[in-house]
């Protein structure tokens, strides 16, 4: 694979204080100076309200001139809200989409929320219905399992289901084994998907905010790297440059074996995610 079809892109979500909206501007102004692809930009936990994320992705696209997208949550939603949303985005300028189930709203029991969609296949399915080929969809991918699956092959069928519902490319779940992306492409292989599966790849800065985030989303840490960050949480420096070798070396066993492309977790910031770029050698666009 040439490095010109290589794609990178970065994530960041709808700030949620005050102090946090101050700072976006200048860690997208750093990220964007590298030429990313795309960004995307989150729904926001449990459901929040979508607003937040329209107005990110219109702020980033019009502040960089790099393409946007924004992450489309369908659980407890109807069509009418979903059809809405999709013709303001697409009213907007918008062409990409990473269309996803979503969680649930954090104030609605699961068997009792509203909602006309289950699936996310279903969503893609409606906007394919709804917008024919104007947006690019983007779904998720998960090479060790959604937590919420019952098995490795019901997973599996559901990601195949949003493939076939018309979804042009993939971004998975973080993760840090890289034989789980190449098992989960040998299953794509096998099942003649051939769309791109872009790895999604989280920085390590935090033991604690990565152990609390991996045991919600179902990404494994290896005991080797965890073992090694219960040592080094008392000393930040250290943390820093083994989170540092244990990505770089992650990525680029990723890129070499002919990932393609780099979809990288910022969590609103930009130092992490340079430090792996300029690590990485990749290019400034």
């Amino acid at each position: 694979m040439s490095a010109s079809s290589i794609h990178f892109s970065f994530e960041l979500f709808p700030p949620r204080t005050p102090a946090g909206a101050e700072k976006l501007p200048a860690v997208v102004s750093r990220l964007a100076a590298v030429g990313p692809a795309f960004f995307s930009v989150t729904y926001g936990a449990g459901g929040s309200d979508q607003e937040g994320t329209y107005e990110t992705v219109m702020r980033i696209a019009e502040d960089t001139g790099i393409e946007t997208a924004p992450h489309l949550t369908c659980i407890g939603s109807t069509r009418a809200k979903i059809a809405a949303l999709l013709q303001r985005y697409r009213d907007s300028g918008i062409r990409r989409i990473v269309a996803l189930r979503g969680d649930l709203p954090a104030t609605a029991a699961s068997a009792a929320a509203p909602g006309e969609f289950r699936y996310a296949s279903e969503l893609v399915r409606f906007i394919r219905e709804t917008h024919g080929q104007h947006f690019r969809l983007e779904v998720a991918a998960y090479p060790e399992m959604h937590p919420q699956a019952p098995n490795p092959d019901t997973d599996f069928e559901n990601f195949r289901r949003k493939v076939e519902a018309g979804a042009d490319g993939a971004v998975t779940q973080y993760f840090y084994a890289a034989e789980a992306y190449f098992d989960f492409m040998e299953r794509c292989a096998r099942a003649g998907i051939t769309i791109p599966v872009v790895p999604g790849i989280m920085p390590i800065t935090n033991f604690a905010q990565l152990t609390r985030f991996s045991a919600a989303c179902g990404a494994d840490i290896p005991r080797w790297i965890r073992l090694r960050l219960e040592q080094y949480q008392d000393d930040k420096q250290a943390l820093l440059d083994f989170g540092l070798e244990v990505v770089t070396r992650l990525c680029r066993t990723l890129l070499d074996e002919g990932a393609p492309g780099l979809h990288f977790y910022t969590l609103n910031q930009a130092e992490p995610t340079l430090r792996l770029w300029k690590h990485l050698g990749l290019p400034v666009r």
